[in-house]
């Protein structure tokens, strides 16, 4: 297998995996990220990573393009949350004149959503209050709430379908 080769040093090994992978590797990165230049970082970090560390890849756990894709996803996610806002303050322009139109939608939209938000169940509610208003993740909910992770994922879902159906008769 060639992450054995790798493991003994073989730089062959990994160019080899790199022409085989670095597709899926590079797409996953893409689907995540949005950005060229961004999934191409985290293309060379996976393979970097896979370089240095063999041993890392468990092969009675999985199959290497399924751990490649795993780890990709991660590194991009990653990624994400260490961007930095594209756009600098003094660049970006606010309109003082009042948007009346704008405000009434958006007063129509916010009962909308507390309506909804009233109908669910308080545990469902919160799990999705703690989700996109604390930014806490799934995991992070689960935690805190002391709930199975299922649980918690399960909530959520029903909670964005509820929302959906709000907005989506």
């Amino acid at each position: 297998m060639l992450v054995s080769a790798i493991r003994s040093g073989d730089e062959q090994a990994i160019g080899q995996l790199y022409e085989r992978y670095s597709p899926i590797v590079y797409s996953v990165a893409l689907r995540v990220l949005g950005d060229t230049g961004a999934a191409e970082d985290v293309l060379q970090e996976v393979f970097m990573q896979l370089w240095r560390s063999p041993d890392v890849f468990d092969a009675t756990r999985g199959s290497l393009p399924g751990w490649l894709a795993v780890i990709t996803r991660n590194r991009a996610i990653d990624s994400l949350r260490k961007r930095r806002p594209e756009t600098d303050v003094t660049d970006v322009v606010i309109s003082i004149a009042p948007d009346l139109a704008g405000g009434v939608e958006s007063s129509r939209t916010l009962e909308k959503i507390r309506g909804a938000l009233a109908g669910m169940p308080p545990q469902q509610r919160s799990a999705l209050e703690m989700a996109f208003f604390e930014g806490l993740t799934h995991t992070e909910i689960a935690e805190k709430t002391g709930e199975p992770l299922g649980t918690i994922k399960t909530r959520l879902r029903a909670g964005l379908l509820t929302l959906r159906k709000t907005f989506n008769p």
